[in-house]
């Protein structure tokens, strides 16, 4: 056990270091005045600021969107992998990986290219009747979507095809045998068979978008601030750590609520666990 302990200790020491104690730094910040005193009027004022009600409501509107839309689309892409043979399952999963190679700060501005006024989606939109002007698509929330769904495909795919491919494939097998067509089989056995991965794919992307910045920073506009972004305003602009700090410690302790939930849902702790 001792031994054990002096090669943990190394990392623990580290972990410390680089999170806990800047974290630890922004809760006391969040109590601390100008004065260097103690005050809780950073956490007083986010309950008569108007401007932060608007945008933590924002910021779960942003986050279920992206979710959901994320979910609609990568349920085919999970399921199509899942049917696949094992080594080709692999190199398509490889493909899906690929966004993670790249920064997202790259992916963005690249975003800013294909989807710009003059961009490669409204050229090719113009040459459609009645589309001459093209489609606006960036500075919105049009664009803030589609960043934000490329970004977390792969958070959505994974944990679904996981649930999928426990599946014991003789229940639809079974279901067949009995006369049930391919769309009923679905419905009634690989959807719901596959709701843990689903709920877990969700909460995740759910957590993570809750903190976003980069995205909505790039391709959204006045209308699609996060929680994030109002915290980079206050400390680069306002320059009020105070109230900065106690709104990152809000936000610090929502994702956390929403990760205890994940952990609560069946298979969501396989899958916190698995991504460790």
């Amino acid at each position: 056990m001792r031994l054990a302990l002096y090669f943990v200790a190394p990392a623990i020491a580290f972990f410390m270091i680089i999170l806990v104690y800047p974290l630890w730094g922004v809760v006391e910040q969040s109590f601390t005045s100008e004065e260097a005193t103690f005050t809780l009027a950073g956490y007083r004022d986010l309950e008569t600021s108007r401007l932060f009600h608007k945008v933590l409501w924002n910021t779960f509107e942003i986050s279920f969107t992206a979710t959901i839309l994320t979910l609609l689309f990568a349920y085919p892409v999970a399921y199509h992998l899942a049917k696949q043979p094992p080594r080709r399952r692999a190199f398509l999963m490889v493909l899906i990986l690929l966004p993670f190679w790249t920064s997202i700060l790259v992916k963005s501005f690249a975003f800013l290219v294909i989807l710009g006024e003059n961009g490669i989606v409204n050229q090719g939109l113009r040459w459609i009747p009645g589309i001459e002007h093209g489609v606006r698509l960036m500075f919105n929330r049009a664009g803030v979507m589609i960043g934000l769904m490329h970004f977390f495909i792969p958070f959505m795919v994974f944990p679904i095809m996981t649930s999928l491919l426990a599946q014991n494939p003789d229940l639809a097998k079974a279901a067949q045998v009995m006369g049930s067509g391919a769309v009923r089989i679905f419905f009634r056995i690989t959807l719901p068979l596959s709701m843990p991965g689903v709920i877990a794919g969700c909460m995740l992307v759910f957590i993570i978008c809750l903190g976003f910045f980069i995205t909505p920073e790039l391709l959204g506009g006045r209308k699609d601030m996060m929680v994030a972004n109002i915290i980079d305003f206050y400390t680069r602009e306002t320059l009020n750590w105070t109230f900065a700090s106690s709104i990152a410690v809000v936000l610090l302790l929502l994702s956390g609520l929403f990760i205890f939930g994940l952990s609560c849902v069946p298979g969501g702790r396989a899958f916190i666990e698995g991504a460790k």
